[in-house]
């Protein structure tokens, strides 16, 4: 019961923070430079959905590789990409307006797989766990 609660603090957190710093609503702290989509917000609940499973089900001694870069890659998906500064940094806002733009929801829905595959890899390494438990 306590590793569901964790799942879903997790869960609301990550919706949350994510969400205010990429500035999916109206908040005091961020503004998006360009204009967000209702697909962002869903993409953000997938998101922060999965990393709450992801919470509930975690092992100290299992991977976070998986889960890690299917955070990145969904909270740059649906993060402004003018308004990331190592994006802008690194590519400039004429490239990331002409060629980030455009796929940035491709890379929000390939993070959502990404951290959907981990937690239910989690899940495989638990039912494996409970079928063997002498052999842990």
């Amino acid at each position: 019961m306590v590793q569901i609660l964790k799942g879903v603090a997790a869960a609301v957190a990550s919706f949350l923070v994510l969400g205010t710093v990429s500035a999916l609503w109206e908040n005091a702290f961020f503004i998006r430079m360009v204009p967000a989509g209702e697909f962002e917000i869903i993409l953000l609940g997938a998101l922060s959905a999965l990393f709450g499973g992801y919470v509930a089900l975690y092992r100290p001694n299992c991977s976070i590789r998986a889960a890690g870069t299917g955070g990145v890659l969904g909270f740059l998906g649906v993060a402004c990409p003018v308004c990331n500064k190592i994006l802008l940094l690194v590519f400039g806002g004429d490239l990331l307006l002409t060629y980030f733009e455009p796929i940035r929801i491709y890379v929000a829905i390939a993070g959502v797989l990404i951290m959907a595959a981990a937690v239910r890899a989690q899940l495989a390494r638990r039912r494996d766990d409970a079928e063997a438990p002498g052999e842990a």
